[in-house]
């Protein structure tokens, strides 16, 4: 019964991260990509922050803050890249190609830097993610597939896996929470001069303000606890098989709620890429830190 209801906190996470592309489309017509990440990581990471310390879990001793500026630095990343790459290419394509390349980006930096050859899953992985990718591609005269908004897509799974394998060194020596909100904190002061630069003045109204909690306190700050609460009780494997609820429902909402269109060929493509990462969760790990699976 404990394992059914953790894994609920998982899957709720996972469901939150998936209506980020969704809300970014219902935020006023001014805001920009550039700033709805800048905002979400400045209130998502200010809440983590706040929580870890009222909880005692703050402690920044003996920390490697070479890897924390680096993991930063990926997660500033992530935010423009992926929330630029859903807006130009569409909610259900932009979010699944960020989310389905992560871990074959992070199979090939781990074999180039660590000379860690990947699993059998790893390939398997990359074989259905590249067919999918191939196939979002297949029938650009039915569904319109902005090439930008793909690289874009491919350059947030490439810093979410940055993230990932950096995040993996850090939390063996440093609570989960307490990493992540201090990544997160350092990651919105990288990204804040881009809000002197950007008409912020759309997070005034009703709307933007409504949105700009949701996607800071929501999704991301209690969508993380909730994600890491639930690692307490289910399997490192099965949460990331959970977690790809975050893709389906991006797709889902793109789709049923935005008014996005996608062929056949669009559909069995992402369905290729959910498969590659359900082939890649399932597959068994050796000596895996609980903490070491994250979702954007």
């Amino acid at each position: 019964m404990k394992g059914n209801l953790y894994s609920l906190f998982v899957l709720a996470a996972a469901f939150f991260w998936g209506t980020t592309g969704t809300v970014q489309a219902l935020a006023p017509e001014e805001s920009t990509p550039l700033a709805f990440g800048a905002i979400r990581l400045l209130i998502g990471g200010s809440a983590m922050l706040l929580v870890v310390f009222i909880s005692g879990k703050l402690d920044v001793k003996n920390w490697s803050w070479r890897l924390v500026f680096l993991a930063a630095v990926c997660m500033a990343c992530y935010q423009p890249f992926f929330f630029t790459a859903v807006k130009e290419t569409g909610i259900a394509v932009g979010t699944v190609i960020a989310i389905g390349s992560a871990p074959v980006i992070a199979g090939s930096l781990e074999w180039a830097v660590f000379k860690k050859r990947p699993q059998k899953s790893w390939w398997a992985a990359t074989v259905l993610a590249l067919a999918g990718c191939w196939l979002l591609f297949a029938d650009s005269s039915a569904v319109h597939v902005e090439l930008t908004g793909v690289i874009l897509a491919l350059g947030a799974g490439a810093s979410f896996a940055g993230y990932t394998l950096i995040s993996k060194s850090l939390i063996k020596t440093q609570p989960p929470e307490a990493s992540a909100a201090v990544i997160f904190m350092i990651s919105a002061l990288l990204l804040s001069p881009l809000l002197l630069q950007e008409d912020t003045s759309w997070i005034l109204t009703g709307r933007g303000a409504g949105v700009s909690l949701y996607i800071g306190i929501i999704a991301t700050c209690a969508a993380y606890f909730m994600f890491t609460k639930g690692l307490t009780a289910v399997p490192a494997s099965a949460a990331v098989t959970l977690s790809l609820a975050e893709p389906l429902t991006a797709a889902l909402l793109g789709v049923f709620f935005i008014g996005e269109m996608l062929t056949l060929s669009s559909w069995i493509g992402i369905a290729l890429m959910l498969l590659g990462l359900l082939v890649i969760s399932v597959s068994p790990r050796k000596h895996e830190p609980a903490g070491s699976v994250h979702v954007s």
